[in-house]
C-alpha cells in the first residue's frame, strides 16, 4: 500500500491556500514537480515525501490526526479504527504468525487505539509510517484486561520471565485463557512499565503496588490480533507518511509524560507500600 500523495499534496497546498508555483518555491522544487504529482503521473522521491509531509507539520497541519478523524467518521459504527506503527511497509496479508513471541501477549499482529501512540513506538525508525485499520469485531471472541494480577502475570509469563513459575497452575491458566481468543484488549505495557513488571516479579515490590505504578504509566489499550479469523476482519485502509519533525515533535511528548510517569510510579511505590502480596505469596 502507497501513501496517498497526490491527494495529500492537493490537499496541503488547498488548506495552506497557495499555488502549485507558490509551493514549490517554499519547497525549492519545480512547479512541474508539484503538477505531475498531484496529478498522480509520477511516484515520488522520498526527498520530496519528506520536504512535503515536513513542510505541512511546520505549518501546524497534523494531517495524519485529520485523517483519523475522517476515518472514524467514515467507518461502520460497529467497526473499530485502530492504528499500527510499522519500521518499514507491510507486505502481503497481515499475519498473526510473523511477529516476536515475546511480545506483551506473545506473537500476534499489534495494533493500538491511538494514532500519537503509534507514532511514539517508530519514531526511532527512518522507513517508519503509521497504517489506519478498519476492524470489524463481529463474531470474534475476545479477552479483555485491566491493570491488575492477572495481566501482570500474563505479560511476565510472554516477556520470559516467570519461567520458575511456568507450571504453576495459576499460570497455566492465564496462558489458557490469553489464547483461547481471536483478539485481545489490553493495556499497553512499554518498556519503563515492564521494568516495573520486572520489580513485581523480582520480589521488590507487592502486586497491589505494581499494580498502581502501572495505573500511573497510562499508555492506552491495545488490540492484538492472535488468531487468522481476527486479521481477515482487519483492513489496512491507509498508509501514512510521518515526517521527522512530527516523530520528534511526539517523541517529546512521550519524554515529558516519561518523566511525569516516573514520579507518580514513585509516589505510588510509597503510598501503597506493605499492602498487597509479593510473587511468592501468590505462587508459592
Amino acid at each position: 500500500m502507497d501513501f496517498n500523495f497526490s491527494k495529500d499534496l492537493l490537499s496541503i497546498r488547498e488548506i495552506l491556500g497557495l499555488t502549485q508555483t507558490e509551493l514549490a518555491a517554499k519547497l525549492n522544487v519545480q512547479q512541474v514537480t508539484i503538477s505531475r504529482n498531484e496529478k498522480g503521473e509520477t511516484k515520488p522521491s522520498d526527498s520530496l515525501l519528506e520536504k512535503v509531509y515536513g513542510y505541512a507539520f511546520d505549518k501546524k497541519i497534523n494531517l495524519g490526526k485529520l485523517k483519523s478523524m475522517l476515518w472514524c467518521e467514515e467507518i461502520d459504527s460497529e467497526h473499530k479504527l485502530l492504528f499500527h506503527g510499522a519500521k518499514s511497509i507491510i507486505e502481503g496479508p497481515l499475519d498473526v504468525h510473523k511477529g516476536r513471541i515475546n511480545n506483551d501477549f506473545g506473537q500476534g499482529f499489534y495494533t493500538g487505539e491511538n494514532y500519537e501512540q503509534a507514532i511514539s513506538f517508530i519514531s526511532g525508525f527512518d522507513k517508519s509510517c503509521v497504517y489506519f485499520i478498519d476492524f470489524n469485531p463481529e463474531s470474534l471472541k475476545y479477552q479483555k484486561y485491566a491493570v491488575d494480577q492477572e495481566w501482570m502475570l500474563t505479560i511476565a509469563y510472554y516477556r520470559g520471565t516467570l519461567e520458575k513459575y511456568e507450571s504453576h497452575p495459576i499460570i497455566k491458566n492465564l496462558i489458557k485463557k490469553s489464547r483461547d481468543c481471536d483478539y485481545i484488549i489490553a493495556p499497553i505495557a512499554d518498556n519503563r512499565m515492564f521494568q516495573i513488571i520486572n520489580s513485581f516479579i523480582d520480589g521488590e515490590i507487592t502486586d497491589e503496588q505494581c499494580k498502581h505504578c502501572l495505573a500511573a504509566t497510562n499508555l492506552g489499550c491495545q488490540y492484538v490480533f492472535i488468531s487468522d479469523k481476527a486479521v481477515k476482519n482487519a483492513n489496512l485502509v491507509e498508509r501514512v507518511y510521518i515526517s521527522d519533525n512530527e516523530k520528534e515533535f511526539y517523541k517529546g511528548i512521550r519524554t515529558s509524560d516519561a518523566k511525569l510517569g516516573e514520579d507518580k510510579v514513585k509516589l505510588a511505590r510509597i503510598e501503597y507500600r506493605g499492602q498487597g502480596r509479593y510473587i511468592d505469596e501468590i505462587l508459592g
